[in-house]
């Protein structure tokens, strides 16, 4: 099993900056994919950003040139940067983990992102 748990949410004004963290523990060693999912009162859930492997990086178009996703696996950390945050980004900011050994998701709990003036 993979534990994951976020930290860096909070409020912030429109035009604003936060990091998003996430750190995996547990049986890591099989872990492909990290990102982030996203989801807002009333919306679908909505992938943000994930990194498959490697240094390949995919954003959803809402937040492409304004989020940056990174991973640092001395640490087991993946990082969602993001900038000129917009009410819209509103949400719960939710870390996943994919594991190459079966097709599951491994999911943090959440944090909470406020974007308000």
């Amino acid at each position: 099993q993979v534990q994951l748990v976020e930290s860096g949410g909070g409020l912030v004004q429109p035009g604003g900056s936060l990091r998003l963290s996430c750190a995996a523990s547990g049986s890591i060693f099989s872990i492909s994919a990290m990102g982030w999912y996203r989801q807002a009162p009333g919306k679908e859930r909505e992938l943000v950003a994930v990194m498959p492997g490697g240094s390949s990086t995919n954003y959803a178009n809402s937040v492409k040139g304004r989020f940056t996703i990174s991973r640092d696996n001395a640490k087991n950390t993946v990082y969602l940067q993001m900038n000129s945050l917009k009410t819209e980004d509103t949400a719960v900011y939710y870390c996943f983990a994919t594991k190459w050994t079966h097709d599951r998701y491994y999911w943090g709990p959440g944090t909470q992102v406020t974007v308000s003036s």
